[in-house]
């Protein structure tokens, strides 16, 4: 893939890859790695906390403080 840039995010480029010691092209691709690869929450560091990652699943949003409430309830 070949990607061009104008010369405005070209100096952007070079002038942060300088600051940092490295290429234009290796800032470009951390970017774009931190931006369209998520990165996960948490990385497990033994078996215990991967078997523990493993057992769990997305219930999806979790409801509000306020729906447990009294009021709430006896409504």
């Amino acid at each position: 893939m070949v990607i061009e840039v104008d010369s405005e995010l070209e100096a952007a480029l070079a002038t942060t890859a300088s600051a940092s010691g490295t290429t234009p092209e290796a800032v470009a691709l951390a970017v774009l790695r931190q931006r369209f690869l998520p990165k996960p929450p948490f990385v497990p560091r033994d078996d215990w906390e991967r078997r523990l990652l493993a057992i769990g699943k997305d219930c999806g949003v979790s409801l509000s403080n306020k729906t447990f409430s009294r009021e709430e309830i006896y409504e």
